[in-house]
């Protein structure tokens, strides 16, 4: 199946929440040999990202993507990402070959740009109301995400361009989502990114896994 090579350049607009949850919730989806770091007593940073990639973009498609934990390995601090759907064939078989994610295909109903929602045939995965943008700045941000392709532990970085605003949000997680039992709570600070360019770069190997990953 064709996808592109790296780096992914994407344009659109994504909204990031951000959750304090609990790390026994969650400590089952991390491998052991990432360190999970504690922002609070018993407690780590969560993230949901949902994201629609258009015109100019090296592939067109809508991403959600949860990340569990901040984590760190050999003093490296990035993100695990746990789940991660999307609605293009093509960006499921270079996310699974390229960098190891365990991507899946999904439908994303986005409405008027205050609501959506994703199902995987008839399950509803989750579903996020936000707020419209009415102050935001430009910023160019980079950051680090970790991921596994068999035996090895990969790690990629990602640099982002956006106008970036603060807005309000309510996420609803169906009971029967693949990542309920996470436990999130609402998100303590949601960001629009408006005009969005974001490059992916390839993955690096930093280390090696005890046991090989499986992805279904």
């Amino acid at each position: 199946m064709p996808y592109p090579q790296t780096p992914w350049t994407l344009q659109g607009y994504a909204i990031q929440t951000l959750h304090l949850i609990n790390i026994d919730r969650v400590r089952s989806l991390i491998p052991s040999e990432l360190e999970i770091i504690s922002v609070w007593p018993g407690k780590t940073f969560c993230g949901v990202y949902l994201s629609q990639y258009g015109s100019g973009s090296v592939l067109e498609y809508s991403e959600l993507i949860v990340i569990p934990a901040v984590v760190s390995y050999r003093g490296k601090i990035g993100g695990w990402v746990s789940h991660i759907y999307v609605d293009n064939a093509d960006s499921v078989a270079g996310g699974r070959e390229i960098w190891g994610l365990p991507k899946e295909l999904a439908a994303f109903t986005w409405e008027q740009g205050e609501r959506v929602t994703v199902y995987q045939g008839n399950q509803k995965l989750c579903s996020l109301r936000y707020n419209r943008q009415s102050l935001a700045w430009k910023q160019r941000l980079g950051a680090s995400s970790y991921s596994a392709k068999g035996t090895d532990l990969l790690m990629f970085s990602a640099e982002v361009e956006s106008l970036i605003g603060l807005i309000g949000s309510h996420l609803e997680i169906p009971a029967e989502s693949p990542f309920s039992g996470m436990g999130l709570s609402q998100p303590f600070s949601t960001v629009r990114c408006e005009q969005l360019r974001l490059r992916v770069d390839a993955p690096k190997i930093v280390g090696q896994r005890k046991v090989e990953a499986i992805y279904r």
